[in-house]
């Protein structure tokens, strides 16, 4: 199948393209006006470097060494030596498409032509992107200063035919650290690249920016929007098995306190329940008022979740398309300016939000899984399990989901609330971006597996309800379920079945199949 290109100039790249990316592996190109621009910026470095100017990070050394003067037969040494001494990580390596969003969102922030660095080099980047060759960069050692030094200095590293790298033959292996690692420069070869060797300037280009935590932001930003859609489903697929009223969904009630997340989950929540038998069966001689607040609330506390998600995505679409290296060139106005545009605060504070929202899904989620196995609260068999006490059932994916939920809870402390002083107090307040980041890339995993339970627990729950059916929407749900996990009648590795529904949580399956039904905001 032939490749789709994506065009990057610096300025168009969402949350979409991103997806897209991620997905389908297109073949990424500069546009004809980057290409002019980084020309441009570059021909501005050359002239200040042929006059000796002082310019931080050009001529210069770097943090506190600022103040050091570089001699004009040195600065090639100097922008090495910047990669090799910074390529300090530690830790596992980052999972290899994590990296190569990193080297996207690198090419798209030197594509505004403000950067300095040479076409050349830009589009060795460009060329190891399109070829899978994804750099080996450990996941610690990022304090978010001047943006994620350590772990960019390692892509770069790459670059100039040192370190490692992975080979990505199976698009599959992008999503795992399950292939063996290469010598970079033997890499580089059997592709017919060269390392580069780094001129003025260009070593602080490829380093200094916030493309690890970004990267994370964008995918866990992709993966949230299907998210908030399927914790709606799983959701809906209890209130069917507790056999709850909609009367909490009513749209007179959400007129009144008209939050956009909350109206849009009371509407999801109609569409999915529609024509069901089961909530018909009990909407006469029901003694119960109102139910719990892990189904009555479900549009208020998904919908916030949800607001939170969207307010987050506004600001990652941002940081995607900024230039967040120092100094900047100006090329039209023959000018530089030392910034901060590379401080990773933006991104620690939308990450520790996000991190917050979408482990209260999992919170709300959990609630819900134990009113199901709880007999006492549901109505149904104990544990959703024929002949109890021999068989165990839906017992332990509860304590699963729980410790999930209580791990989360220690995740989502704010990471942005920290600071540490770096390079001798000269780089003296630090985001923690990337820890931020990195902490809400394993909320969201959490969170896939506790609705993933939800969604195999509610499923097993609907058994003890029949003949009656659920609505349009759930019953897509269920049947989608059913095509991968039996009903429970005895007890069975649940693992398995945990990892089935997990992915299709994550591949977007199951909400691709209901969404071939209904359409869900």
């Amino acid at each position: 199948m032939k490749r789709e290109n994506l065009i990057i100039d610096g300025k168009s790249l969402t949350l979409e393209k991103i997806k897209i990316f991620i997905e389908e592996n297109p073949f990424v190109k500069l546009s004809g006006e980057s290409q002019r621009k980084v020309k441009k910026a570059r021909k501005l470095i050359d002239k200040w470097v042929k006059e000796d100017a002082v310019v931080y990070g050009v001529t210069t050394g770097f943090g506190q060494f600022a103040n050091v003067k570089i001699s004009a037969d040195q600065l090639e040494q100097l922008q090495e030596n910047l990669i090799l001494s910074h390529s300090a990580g530690v830790g596992e390596a980052l999972p290899p498409f994590i990296v190569k969003l990193m080297m996207l969102l690198r090419v798209n922030a030197l594509a505004r032509g403000h950067s300095g660095i040479r076409l050349e080099t830009l589009q060795l980047l460009i060329d190891m992107m399109n070829n899978n060759i994804i750099p080996l960069v450990p996941s610690q050692g990022s304090v978010g200063s001047s943006g994620d030094l350590a772990p960019l200095s390692h892509l770069a590293l790459a670059m100039i035919g040192r370190g490692k790298v992975h080979v990505i033959k199976n698009l599959d292996k992008l999503f795992t650290a399950d292939v063996k690692p290469s010598a970079a420069k033997s890499a580089l070869k059997k592709f017919g690249l060269s390392p580069v060797k780094l001129t003025a300037k260009e070593g602080l280009s490829l380093n200094n920016g916030t493309q690890m935590m970004t990267a994370f932001a964008s995918y866990i930003c992709v993966k949230a929007k299907e998210l908030v859609k399927t914790a709606d489903i799983s959701a809906a697929l209890s209130h069917e098995a507790l056999r709850g009223t909609d009367k909490a969904y009513d749209k007179r009630l959400h007129e009144l306190r008209p939050y956009k997340g909350q109206t849009e989950v009371a509407e999801n929540i109609l569409k999915l329940i529609r024509n069901s038998e089961i909530r018909k069966s009990h909407l006469k001689n029901d003694n119960r008022v109102q139910d719990s607040y892990s189904l009555r609330c479900i549009p208020q506390i998904h919908g916030a979740s949800r607001d939170a998600v969207d307010y987050v995505r506004s600001r990652v679409e941002i940081e995607l398309n900024s230039v967040n290296d120092n100094p900047l060139v100006f090329p039209d106005d023959g000018d530089h300016l030392e910034g901060g545009n590379f401080h990773g605060q933006p991104m620690a504070l939308a990450m520790d939000f996000m991190g917050i929202a979408l482990a209260e899904l999992a919170n709300v989620s959990e609630r819900r899984i134990e009113r199901l196995t709880n007999g006492s609260l549901s109505d149904l068999p104990r544990f959703l399990t024929e002949n109890g006490g021999l068989n165990s059932g839906f017992m332990i994916p509860q304590y699963t989901a729980a410790s999930l939920v209580s791990e989360n809870k220690v995740l989502a402390h704010p990471a942005s609330v920290d600071s540490i002083p770096t390079s001798a107090n000269q780089e003296d307040h630090n985001s923690m971006g990337s820890i931020a980041a990195r902490k809400c890339f394993q909320i969201l995993k959490n969170v896939q597996t506790v609705v993933a339970i939800e969604l195999l627990t509610a499923a097993q729950g609907v058994e003890f309800l029949k003949p009656l059916k659920t609505g349009i929407g759930t019953t897509v749900a269920y049947k989608t379920i059913r095509k991968y996990v039996k009903p429970l009648k005895r007890d069975r590795i649940m693992y398995l079945d945990i990892e089935k529904i997990l992915q299709l949580v994550q591949s977007g399956e199951l909400l691709n199949e209901v969404e071939k039904k209904i359409d869900l905001y």
